[in-house]
């Protein structure tokens, strides 16, 4: 008599803490290690730190936790923040949006749009000026766990879906404490491109 086994196979999800800072960041108090010690601890299997302007964290901490810490940075640019990962070059602040993403892009990161209706950020966007990049981001963070009412997030929530956009969320940690306040659970991946694709 014939037999047949039925395999099933289940497919690996991370917990992915998207945006958080280290003492690289000037208005943050967490050192690399601390983030890293903090992710273990709450079961995060991926952290992309985050930090404004540069990407010195998040190397130190990719160092040490290679399997765990993405590399990543929040860029001020003449409209808004964008948050990127799979950094592997500093974008300098100050550019024109498009100038930014064209660096990002030419380096294969995965980019998103930080807080970006929270008017209580200087970081934060003017709607017709987010209009004109969101056929060039790969998502807008649609919760972020530092914003001061709900408002911003909602807000950013409708947008992206009235674009069709995928979302991301992140603790925006500033200190050790605050990593994983807000994380995204996904399938597995490995770089950028594959990030893409889970994303939604």
């Amino acid at each position: 008599m014939a037999s047949s086994k039925c395999i099933i196979h289940l497919m690996k999800t991370l917990r992915v803490e998207f945006h958080c800072h280290s003492i690289y960041s000037k208005d943050s108090l967490a050192q690399p290690q601390n983030l890293i010690n903090t992710a273990r601890r709450r079961g995060i299997d991926k952290l992309i730190i985050t930090d404004h302007n540069n990407i010195t964290g998040a190397i130190i901490a990719k160092k040490i936790d290679p399997d765990l810490v993405i590399v990543g940075e929040e860029i001020m640019t003449t409209r808004g923040e964008l948050l990127a990962g799979f950094v592997t070059e500093e974008v300098p602040p100050w550019l024109e949006p498009a100038e930014a993403i064209r660096r990002l892009k030419d380096q294969g990161a995965f980019i998103s749009v930080s807080h970006p209706f929270d008017g209580f950020r200087s970081g934060h966007w003017q709607e017709a000026d987010l209009i004109e990049i969101i056929g060039q981001v790969d998502a807008i963070e649609t919760f972020n766990a530092r914003c001061m009412n709900m408002q911003p997030n909602l807000l950013a929530q409708q947008f992206a879906r009235q674009h069709h956009l995928a979302e991301t969320v992140g603790s925006d940690a500033h200190t050790a404490w605050e990593v994983g306040r807000a994380t995204l659970c996904l399938p597995e991946f490995t770089d950028a491109e594959s990030l893409r694709r889970v994303i939604r």
